[in-house]
């Protein structure tokens, strides 16, 4: 005969969660099994015990929190007005010193620390016109992994024979100014900007700015930043911020 192991039944007892049927089942069992009794007696004071024992601990840790707290030793309560006016006090510095920080001019390393970005050119431009031109093909493939000692060499082949191909004459400008040629890349700007018929101009009037700058040349460079500030240029954010810095 197999026997019965009562402890998920004993559980489900003592915790209330027996339907009526299962309850009378239950209680015909004990009625004629006194070893079931006892072990449902015990379970239930093992339960009462842990719950009362969980009861006693959390009113410990009450008791300690209480304590510490009235360890603490009870603060003037005119330090927190004090403590008001110090906090007005310290925002109204560091408010002031944003405002000073804000205002202050730049150094040429800060404004290219944090506005410049190298011109990328775009992969579209390889276009199949100039699949016919391998020095422009060439050019472009060292810009691309920022050689620009050699880009500027074979970008100036490229304008020797096409003096008015202007991405060319703008790329030739920007790679003099990563070498830091910068009277040649201005040379290259002003081109850009002179021909007007071009879709090349906002970058011209921005790099040639950027030339300024690196020369000192800080009135010109104001002055193209101020032409670019009044545009629809993608560098009218920037140029705005940068003739605050150098004004």
């Amino acid at each position: 005969m197999k026997t019965i192991d009562f402890s998920y039944f004993i559980e489900r007892y003592n915790a209330g969660e027996m339907n009526d049927s299962e309850k009378e089942w239950f209680r015909r069992e004990l009625e004629g099994n006194e070893k079931l009794r006892s072990e449902v007696e015990l379970r239930r004071k093992t339960d009462t015990f842990l719950k009362n024992q969980d009861i006693i601990n959390l009113r410990k840790r009450l008791s300690s929190i209480e304590k510490r707290r009235e360890a603490t030793p009870v603060k003037d309560p005119r330090k927190p007005v004090k403590m008001k006016y110090a906090a007005v006090i310290a925002s109204l510095v560091i408010i002031g010193g944003l405002l000073l920080f804000s205002g202050r001019r730049l150094s040429k390393d800060q404004i290219f620390e944090k506005y410049y970005k190298s011109y990328e050119a775009a992969t579209a431009s390889r276009s199949a016109m100039n699949e016919a031109n391998p020095d422009y093909n060439m050019a472009l493939d060292y810009y691309k992994i920022h050689d620009y000692r050699n880009a500027a060499i074979y970008f100036r082949k490229v304008i020797e024979n096409e003096p008015a191909n202007m991405h060319s004459t703008l790329l030739y400008g920007i790679s003099n100014f990563e070498n830091s040629n910068y009277p040649e890349a201005k040379g290259s700007f002003i081109k850009v900007i002179d021909d007007k018929n071009n879709l090349y101009m906002d970058h011209a009037h921005w790099y040639l700015a950027l030339c300024y700058i690196k020369t000192d040349e800080l009135d010109k460079a104001a002055e193209k930043l101020a032409i670019i500030n009044k545009s629809r240029s993608i560098y009218k954010a920037d140029a705005k911020k940068i003739l605050r810095s150098i004004k």
